[in-house]
């Protein structure tokens, strides 16, 4: 079976990128960093999440870099970033800074997204001098800020200790995922993707999930399972988005509505029927709208009018998904 790292072709095959760079963290780790689009039109981070990678961008860089300059660089020991000696949520954070500090220059403001652990980490940075200095705005998508295995929804039991334990073993499991079948895509279907994903949608996060090192991935899950990052959110004071699917197993749309209750200057909580946890997937133009509406608000209308439809879609049939905003 072939392990390609990504899907090669069609709208979720990463583009290539404009400039690649090298954000060195506090502790040497080594941040693989890649720009798209013109270097003089407004900036936009992308930060993945738990076993992702750049790739997992793809269809927002594509868009967005008609007329932003989209930054997007792999968690360390994800993608073309090395493993590295230690992983925690400081870690998370001193590599969010060392990416702004690399690629943006003193006092240039930017759009933050974060996708699960990536809006994890802009939430562990919350307060750093880093985020103060660069950041504008941000959108958390399907992410959350505490309690992730006691309210995973994988295991279906009932809420408490045993399937917590249950949620923690599966999750942290140091088995290979192996290649790529079509048990393997059903399996990661029902885990981290709404009932309606389209198979493409699904092979495209298949391909970038069994790429994620077995090693880097226990570890993170280790990080993961004790997260709490609750405290941070009251100095996350950039104005924030948020964004989840009311079908995600992994961060249930509840952690999307703490979130936004506890942020102080929450702009925005959209609900996404049907979809899951890989949201920049299975509902790509909803993020990239999203991402739109805060540069608008926030660094200035883009210099270029964007083009297609602007709805996102439940399945490949092209139904519109249903957003509930509040």
């Amino acid at each position: 079976m072939s392990r390609l790292t990504h899907v090669a072709s069609g709208r979720y095959a990463p583009p290539a990128a404009r400039r690649e760079l090298v954000a060195v963290s506090a502790d040497g780790a080594r941040l693989h960093v890649e720009e798209h689009g013109e270097p003089d039109a407004p900036p936009v981070v992308l930060a993945h999440g738990w076993t992702c990678s750049t790739a997992f961008w793809a269809a927002q860089i594509r868009d967005l870099a008609a007329d932003h300059r989209v930054i997007a660089y792999d968690q360390r020991g994800h993608g073309r970033s090395p493993a590295a000696s230690g992983y925690s949520t400081t870690a998370l954070a001193d590599d969010l800074a060392a990416v702004l500090r690399a690629a943006l220059a003193p006092g240039e403001r930017a759009v933050l997204a974060g996708h699960s652990m990536g809006g994890m980490t802009i939430m562990a940075a919350a307060g750093r001098p880093e985020l103060t200095e660069h950041a504008a705005a941000v959108l958390l998508c399907s992410t959350g800020s505490s309690r992730l295995a006691a309210e995973a929804l994988v295991v279906p039991l009932r809420p408490g200790p045993l399937r917590t334990r249950l949620t923690r073993a599966l999750l942290g499991s140091r088995a290979p995922l192996g290649p790529v079948t079509p048990p393997a895509k059903r399996v990661l279907k029902y885990a981290t993707m709404g009932p309606g994903s389209a198979p493409d949608r699904v092979e495209a996060c298949a391909r970038i999930v069994h790429a994620c090192p077995t090693p880097v991935r226990h570890a993170w899950s280790q990080v993961l399972a004790e997260l709490d990052v609750d405290e941070n959110l009251p100095a996350l004071t950039a104005p924030t988005a948020v964004l989840g699917g009311t079908a995600d197993r992994l961060s249930p749309i509840v952690h999307a509505r703490r979130i936004a209750a506890a942020l102080p200057h929450c702009v925005g909580l959209t609900e996404l029927t049907g979809m899951g946890h890989m949201t920049p997937i299975e509902a790509p133009e909803a993020v990239v709208n999203a991402v739109r509406e805060l540069t608008a608000a926030y660094l200035g209308p883009a210099t270029r009018t964007r083009t297609g439809t602007g709805t996102s879609t439940d399945t490949d049939t092209g139904t519109p998904a249903k957003e509930k905003t509040t």
